[in-house]
């Protein structure tokens, strides 16, 4: 279990700082005291580049979560990674 403010190492978020859904999802992380990797897309080419290429799209908000067998999984949509990270770093007294 993580502690709170401890960064997540099998998360990352590839993300914009100009996008509305992106900014939903990080004052959750914020919320929830987690620090994820924070890929912006719009400032690093190669980020863009890399999403596109292991995930299909450049759509971002996404979370791109190592699994502990090795695969990647690639989470789209603001609501649904929001969800994820209730889930998985939300406390059960809410």
């Amino acid at each position: 279990m993580s502690s709170p403010h401890s960064p997540a190492e099998d998360l990352s978020l590839y993300q914009s700082s100009t996008c509305w859904f992106c900014a939903k999802v990080r004052q959750k992380m914020g919320d929830l005291g987690v620090q994820i990797e924070l890929r912006d897309i719009g400032q690093h080419h190669d980020y863009r580049e890399e999403l596109v290429r292991e995930a299909g799209k450049s759509q971002v908000p996404c979370l791109r979560i190592e699994e502990p067998d090795g695969k990647t999984t690639w989470m789209y949509e603001s609501s649904d990674i929001c969800a994820y990270l209730e889930r998985r770093f939300g406390s059960s007294s809410h």
